[in-house]
């Protein structure tokens, strides 16, 4: 430590630098003059000048030792600058390059490895090096550039490890034999784990005196010992036993008839203590009963203080009550109404709380009263039971015995009468569950033959209702085209001649009518011969969807002759007529338009399928 009392002994560029690496290291740098180059307050607190060096103190305090923290701050990087001693100077490595990678640390380690030495580095120049980061027990250094240091405390480790990484070179020589970069790293030594596993051991043992004090103090305290008999001693349990300490004295009086005290002499001295202590029942009967009235007084009070709170629970609802009518109710704003009915709620739910206990007191009371009626003096119902018993004892013996052979003959003779009417009822109850079963045979039956005929009914009514319906879709269809006919040969007639009067119009609308007339009783006649309602047959079915893609496939319509004239091709057989019936069966799929005016009137079939889809 030459180099650190002398404070400094080699010139100094820049004492910036100087005085950063001195402070890394716990000491406070010194200038040319003696003077310090840092304040006091930078520095590191438990630094004593005269030594110049840090006073042992806990490494893992952030700030205080050499190493700082591990989780070092990014905006206060560690800077690590040239360190000078007397023999050697140190460099550190490249502040980019990662820092030196360590081992594990062992449990109680206090030894560091050094390696990288240089070849002349001696014993001297190492221990001046360390001996700056805390006191040292030993050094064994090796012929292989490398050594272990053991420090007296493991805070040292910590500081020890700052230095790893730098570059030693001993001197100003610049012979390779002269200069090493140093690794320090924990060291795994026998005798470190020996103190700290003896450490453990002296922690354990202090932790286990440390709870057997504990337990001794939260112990419950023994009993005092009982002294051994004598007239003495009794004279003065008796005494005991008459005062307030009568059960220190039961223990006492327990003990020595349990040890077996008693004998022909003594038996008098204990009677009396028995005696005594038989008397003190009289003392706890009396207490219990004083206890029993102040406990009724209090129930007393207690249940008139529930009535009172009561009638205040009572009388605030009522309030409420009054606050909720119409004439005071429509002058508070919405928040204050609920704000009012929020209150009556938890009232009203208080209230009930109230009155249901003290309906529980009530029945409680009620209960105990009929207890009392009950009950009678435990004394004299020992008695009156003692010589009841005695009594009932034989007579309910005798009782059984004649009831045992009466039950025994009744038996007997229930078994004989079943025996003998249940031929006859079973005969007669036969009789009768067989007319039963007739009557509902039948009665199924008819109604089944009612409900076939109805199911006919309705088929009947249903297809009926179907032929209506599909009449009703032709004879509008047919009126529909007669309108039209009408409607453009009128026109017609009426751009020809330019003439419309009252006459013509009554001519026009009784052939209208005639037309209908005449195309009712057309269909009336021949109701026979169109068939109405769903397709009957497979060929109906191919007729159908040919001319359905035939009718889609010209969006405009086309005439029966036309449309016959294609299927005639694939069906020689087929007839217009045929092919008309099917469309007009079917309104739902295919309509009629008429198309032209006069003689280039036409009436044109279309496919409509899609429509009726959509509508439906």
């Amino acid at each position: 430590m030459d180099c650190i009392q002398s404070h400094i002994t080699v010139p100094v560029a820049d004492p910036s630098a100087w005085a950063t690496a001195m402070n890394n290291l716990g000491i406070v740098p010194m200038g040319l003059t003696g003077q310090q180059l840092v304040s006091d307050s930078i520095c590191i607190q438990s630094f004593d000048p005269n030594l110049g060096i840090i006073t042992p103190i806990n490494p893992m305090m952030a700030g205080i030792s050499l190493v700082p923290p591990h989780p070092v701050a990014a905006e206060l990087p560690v800077i690590k600058e040239i360190i000078h001693c007397k023999s050697c100077t140190l460099f550190p490595q490249n502040p980019n390059l990662p820092p030196p990678s360590t081992r594990e640390r062992p449990p109680g380690c206090k030894t560091v490895f050094v390696g990288g030495l240089p070849e002349n580095a001696t014993e001297e120049i190492i221990k001046e090096v360390f001996d700056q980061c805390g006191e040292i027990v030993a050094i064994r250094k090796s012929k292989k550039n490398f050594c272990h240091i053991r420090f007296s405390e493991e805070f040292m480790v910590d500081k020890a490890l700052y230095l790893s990484g730098y570059r030693m070179r001993i001197g100003s020589s610049t012979d390779k034999k002269d200069s090493g970069r140093i690794h320090v790293d924990f060291a795994q030594a026998r005798d470190d784990l020996y103190e700290w596993e003896c450490k453990q051991r002296l922690l354990a043992r202090e932790e286990r005196h440390r709870r057997k004090i504990q337990e001794d103090r939260l112990r419950p305290p023994s009993p005092p010992p009982i002294m051994h008999y004598s007239e003495h001693e009794a004279a003065l349990l008796a005494e005991k036993l008459k005062d307030n300490k009568f059960s220190e004295a039961t223990a006492v009086l327990f003990t020595w008839i349990d040890r077996g005290e008693v004998n022909r002499r003594s038996a008098n001295h204990f009677y009396s203590m028995i005696q005594s202590a038989n008397s003190h029942v009289r003392r706890l009967m009396n207490e219990k009963a004083q206890h029993e009235e102040e406990m009724e007084l209090a129930k007393e009070h207690f249940k008139n203080s529930l009535l009172a709170i009561l009638t205040q629970f009572e009388q605030i609802t009522a309030v409420f009550t009054a606050a909720t009518r119409q004439k005071a109710w429509d002058h508070f704003s919405k928040a204050q109404r609920k704000n009012i009915d929020i209150w009556r709620k938890q009232c009203e739910e208080l209230r009930n709380a109230q009155n249901e206990e003290i309906m529980g007191i009530r029945r409680e009371e009620e209960m105990e009263m009929s207890d009392e009626d009950l009950e009678e003096n435990p004394c004299k119902k020992m008695r009156m039971e003692d010589t009841v018993l005695s009594a009932q004892t034989c007579a309910l013996r005798e009782e059984n015995d004649s009831l045992r052979w009466q039950l025994d003959a009744y038996r007997n003779e229930v078994e004989l009468l079943k025996k003998e009417q249940g031929k006859m009822y079973r005969t007669e109850e036969d009789h009768t569950q067989e007319q039963q079963l007739h009557f509902l045979q039948q009665t199924m039956q008819n109604m089944q033959q009612q409900l076939l005929r109805l199911q006919e009914e309705l088929k009947g009514k249903e297809l009926e209702l179907e032929q209506a319906r599909d009449e009703q879709h032709y004879l509008e269809g047919e009126v529909l085209s007669l309108r039209e006919k009408v409607g453009q040969t009128s026109w017609s007639y009426f751009l020809f001649e330019g003439k419309n009067n009252d006459y013509e119009e009554q001519c026009w609308e009784s052939y209208f009518e005639a037309a209908v007339t005449q195309v009712k009783v057309t269909l009336l006649k021949n109701n026979d011969a169109v068939i109405w309602g769903p397709l009957r047959s497979e060929k109906e079915a191919l007729l159908l969807g040919i001319i359905s893609t035939f009718l889609h496939v010209h969006p405009f319509g086309a005439n029966i002759e036309y449309l016959w004239s294609y299927i005639q091709r694939l069906d020689t057989k087929i007839s217009a007529s045929e092919l008309e019936r099917l469309m007009v069966r079917l309104p739902n799929m295919f309509k009629q338009e008429f198309s032209g005016v006069g003689a280039t009137l036409e009436k044109r079939w279309k496919f409509c399928g899609f429509e009726a889809l959509k509508t439906v």
